[in-house]
């Protein structure tokens, strides 16, 4: 709620914060304008998947194969096709040759008015 340590936190990281915000009534505008550009949340999500997740060539066949199967659905019951997807998902390799494989765990909506390429300038 201070403008004087708001304008302080602003110029001590380096940030441009616009007319818009800065001439809003709600420290919550300022504390997003601020947070999203000093640490945007698509950046910072990454970087934290990237350094906490375990490798993928470090996974067990036996953890592959459960992500393969849905249900109740055993692995020996996929199709032939399927179960040799598995040997190219433990080897995670980025040759042209190599089958794309893609796994969605959670999917969730987001609104469309919360997406950066959405956002006011």
């Amino acid at each position: 709620r201070d403008k004087e340590k708001i304008e302080k936190i602003v110029t001590s990281l380096g940030l441009k914060i616009g007319a818009r915000e800065s001439r809003h009534a709600d420290p919550k505008v300022h504390l997003n304008a601020i947070c999203s550009q000093w640490l945007p949340i698509s950046d910072a999500v990454l970087s934290m998947v990237c350094n906490k997740l375990p490798s993928p060539l470090d996974i067990t066949a036996e953890r592959v194969e459960k992500l393969m199967c849905v249900g109740a659905r055993t692995f020996d019951s996929l199709p032939p096709e399927t179960q040799e997807l598995k040997s190219a998902f433990m080897k995670c390799s980025s040759e042209g040759t190599a089958p794309v494989i893609v796994f969605v765990s959670k999917m969730f909506a987001v609104d469309a008015k919360a997406l950066p390429h959405n956002k006011p300038r």
